[in-house]
């Protein structure tokens, strides 16, 4: 059975901030970019702006608040700086992430089940604010039950290891993230996905997830965008999802 036909496309432009930084000044110009990727057919621009700022600065969340046209997304632990600076933007989409302040790159998921009250007053907090929230989790159907209790409105897969398996078994790669799929459409939570999702392994993952909302591309789609250039990487992309 396809799911195609359902999934949007957000950009993750963190890439393009380490870019600009690695030599200071305004080289790729962020915001021009945000408006590029909109106007190629994104369906929404994602950042995860870290402590350290050292891709996506405080000052980036803000600037491309102004601009941003499709769905903003914003990533991120959910430390009091974070929450309060989601706030006061009110970006349309929250996805909230583990990581350690020190971590290279996102590496692992909730257990919404360890941390459920800690997930459950950050939450309420957003939705107070009336933005709508995404957990980052692991395929890991047990967790659903609890990721609902939270007050959550969709969980994020993370696909490392689908991305890693899928070119030794691919029907075995994506099992555990149908299943995780399928039980969070019985909960009524809708689903995202993101990380190590390329032009080789997006279509197969589109077509097998059940209810699948979003995907969010931003290392792999970034370096694509170095050989086809951005116009038809964000194609390439788009055509994986239709």
């Amino acid at each position: 059975m396809s799911y195609l036909n359902k999934t949007k496309l957000s950009v993750n432009i963190n890439k393009l901030a380490t870019i600009r930084n690695a030599r200071g000044g305004n080289n790729p110009d962020l915001i021009v970019f945000a408006q590029k990727i909109e106007s190629y057919g994104a369906d929404g621009i994602t950042i995860h702006p870290r402590p350290d700022q050292r891709h996506i600065t405080f000052k980036d969340v803000y600037d491309l608040k102004k601009v941003v046209k499709t769905e903003f997304n914003i990533e991120g632990f959910p430390s009091p700086e974070f929450i309060k600076m989601v706030i006061e933007i009110k970006p349309e989409q929250v996805t909230l992430v583990p990581d350690k302040p020190e971590a290279l790159t996102s590496n692992n998921g909730w257990d919404t089940k360890t941390h459920f009250s800690f997930l459950r007053d950050i939450i309420n907090k957003l939705k107070k604010a009336e933005i709508r929230t995404s957990i980052f989790l692991n395929p890991d159907e047990t967790l659903i039950e609890s990721a609902k209790e939270t007050g959550t409105d969709r969980i994020e897969l993370y696909t490392e290891h689908y991305a890693k398996e899928f070119l030794t078994n691919r029907a075995i790669a994506i099992e555990s993230y149908i299943k995780t799929a399928q039980k969070a459409h019985t909960f009524d939570l809708g689903v995202n996905a993101g990380h190590d999702l390329d032009l080789n392994n997006l279509q197969y993952f589109a077509q097998n997830i059940p209810n699948l909302d979003e995907v969010s591309i931003g290392h792999a789609l970034i370096c694509d965008a170095l050989e086809y250039g951005m116009s038809n990487t964000i194609k390439m992309y788009l055509n994986q999802l239709y």
